[in-house]
């Protein structure tokens, strides 16, 4: 299989009969417990120490194996009220209702006769956070003797213990736990570097990418779609049932494993290069407010299944141990936070929905959790969204878009080391350049250009990484372009700068992009395949990529029921005059396209046709 290589330099850059003294909460700080029953066989040992305030705690626990060695050890126990883990370390975890079960990582499920062991993890409650009372290692009931260490009581959070909820949109008070790292007492929260080799500055340099052999074969059938079939793009778990494989037109039988599997696969045929497989986490409650066809399957407060149901499973997944010399780059929630920016009230383009995202702050608590839980997998490479030039260029959009994504770094437990760098242009048609047109005084008074700062994407892409380093952002961060329908190539494109007196006139008859308006970004008419995927291209730009893959529609043109919880968005109607957001416009979408995902060869052709550069 030829696997696409994308090539380029590198970038610079834890017994019902536990005493009364072992189960007492010490003010709203130290909750100390230990698994004991002198007269019992020991197999294994638990102390179980926890840090807690008024929504939350951290708790560290010292397993001992009393027993047999064993190649992999799970502890199991159960909670009675409604304590929820949140995110582990040196450890894996699973919750069902009021049973944890808490697995061991990659790297350490050798635990020989009296060898110890050392999970944590977080968690939220509410209510009375009673420990639990029976641990067990493999079945096996935990009942060796144990001595309880002690803690100084605290009357306020550990400081440096991540909060279970999300920031405000505000700063928080300084009385609040800090977001930004698990409790110094604890392990840290990223394993040691495993045979997989610890995070590379820019995992697209000397690498190959992924092919998804659904989308290869989809557009191998078109009709010169073998020039194609061969590249990169990404594989989109936009319901939770995309995580097991759902039967899907486009995605098939293939769920997250079965993409890994493959991915390993792949791998192993490729040399000594390594791969890239590129996965989109998609699936945010009341997901994307502002848009009818690419909303999702969860409500607006679904918060807690967006977390147990879905992201949980992803990182189970993402953590196991044949995966770890894969190069895995999530895309974190396409659409998600500057809607909390454009799209509320206060602005002219509000939408009610958004306006509910952002009051219950379900978009930066999962966007936060997400980051935390998958930035936990070492060989996981996080990339957040950041919209596109045509949304977000404007001064009133741009810092406060950095300044949100910052709060979502910060939510939920993650950090900002969490972030290895953003994507601008998700399943966008913006133009990568702009070459016969320069951003200034003058310019920028045309009814295209709107007064925005920037022109095209790899400017403001660039220009945007500044911004977010400025946040707080490590100045190591990488950005990523979707460049998989932004070629605007054909006849219509122009070769050089017009001449034209009117202004209006010359920018339009000099500009790539060829969209009636900004603000229209379903299935384009005249839209070409772009750039093909590249590592490194630009200055901070970590690569070019085809994370939306050609051919698989926006959104359908009419209404289409379905069960995959996609509405119809009159964006994608190509006999719809327009709304404010995109300056009550035609929307210059094609017609007769099916649902947001499934497959469209009408599109495909045409992006085929006006690909920029031209496919040989």
């Amino acid at each position: 299989m030829n696997l696409n290589p994308l090539r380029g330099a590198a970038r610079s850059r834890l017994r019902r009969g536990l005493s009364a003294a072992a189960a007492v909460v010490l003010g709203s700080g130290v909750l100390v417990v230990a698994a004991t029953q002198a007269s019992a066989a020991a197999g294994c040992r638990v102390t179980y120490t926890v840090n807690q305030w008024s929504t939350g705690f951290t708790a560290n626990l010292t397993v001992t194996n009393l027993g047999d060695p064993l190649s992999n050890w799970n502890l199991e126990f159960d909670y009675s009220g409604n304590q929820r883990v949140t995110q582990a370390w040196n450890s894996e975890f699973t919750q069902s209702g009021t049973r944890v079960t808490l697995r061991n990582a990659p790297w350490n499920g050798s635990l020989g006769t009296n060898a110890t062991v050392n999970p944590g993890f977080n968690a939220s409650y509410s209510g009375t956070n009673t420990a639990p009372t029976v641990f067990r290692l493999n079945g096996v009931a935990c009942t060796g003797s144990t001595t309880p260490t002690t803690g100084a009581p605290t009357t306020a959070p550990p400081t440096t213990a991540p909060p279970t909820t999300a920031p405000p949109t505000t700063a928080p008070p300084t009385t609040a736990p800090p977001t930004t790292r698990p409790p110094t007492t604890a392990p840290p929260t990223s394993p040691p570097p495993d045979p997989g080799g610890p995070r590379v500055d820019n995992p697209y340099v000397g690498a190959d990418g992924y092919v998804n052999p659904i989308w290869s074969a989809n557009v191998a059938a078109e009709p010169g779609g073998s020039r194609i079939s061969d590249i990169s793009t990404a594989v989109w778990l936009d319901r939770t049932s995309a995580i097991y494989g759902n039967n899907s037109p486009t995605t098939g039988d293939m769920g997250l494993a079965d993409h890994l599997d493959e991915a390993v696969q792949q791998d192993a045929a490729n040399g000594s290069r390594p791969l890239v497989i590129q996965v989109v986490i998609y699936n945010l409650p009341g997901r994307d407010c502002s848009a009818l066809a690419s909303n999702g399957e969860l409500p607006p407060d679904a918060i807690d299944r967006y977390r147990t149901e879905y992201i949980d499973v992803i990182r189970s997944i993402m953590s196991r141990a044949e995966y770890r010399n894969l190069r895995i780059v999530t895309v974190i929630e396409v659409d998600s936070l500057p809607n909390l920016v454009t799209n509320v009230s206060g602005r002219d383009t509000a939408v009610a929905a958004c306006d509910v995202m952002k009051a219950n702050g379900n978009y930066v608590n999962g966007v936060g959790y997400a980051l935390a839980q998958l930035g936990a997998v070492p060989n996981v490479y996080n990339y957040v969204d950041a919209g596109h030039h045509g949304w977000l260029g404007w001064d009133s959009n741009f810092g406060p878009s950095a300044q949100i994504m910052a709060q979502a770094a910060q939510a939920s437990g993650a950090s900002f080391s969490n972030v290895h760098g953003f994507i601008t242009n998700t399943a966008n048609f913006s133009a990568l350049r702009e070459p016969y047109i320069t951003v200034d005084g003058t310019t920028r008074q045309s009814s295209w250009i709107d007064w925005n700062y920037y022109n095209d994407e790899l400017s403001f892409a660039q220009a945007f990484r500044q911004r977010l380093v400025q946040e707080g952002f490590s100045s190591n961060i990488g950005m990523l372009i979707d460049t998989s329908r932004n070629g605007w190539g054909g006849a219509a494109r122009p070769t050089g700068p017009s001449s034209a007196t009117d202004l209006n006139t010359r920018i339009n008859e000099s500009r790539i992009d060829r969209r009636i308006h900004k603000g229209n970004w379903c299935n384009q008419s005249g839209a070409g395949l772009g750039e093909r995927p590249t590592a490194a291209p630009a200055s901070g730009i970590d690569a070019y990529v085809w994370v939306k893959p050609p051919g698989e529609s926006d959104g359908s043109s009419t209404l289409i029921p379905n069960d995959e919880g996609k509405g119809f968005d009159r964006m994608c109607d190509p006999t719809y005059t327009g709304n404010i957001r995109n300056g009550n416009n035609m929307s210059g979408a094609l017609p007769n396209a099916p649902v947001s995902g499934h497959w469209f060869s009408a599109q495909v052709r045409e992006l085929m046709a006006n690909a920029y550069p031209p496919l040989s």
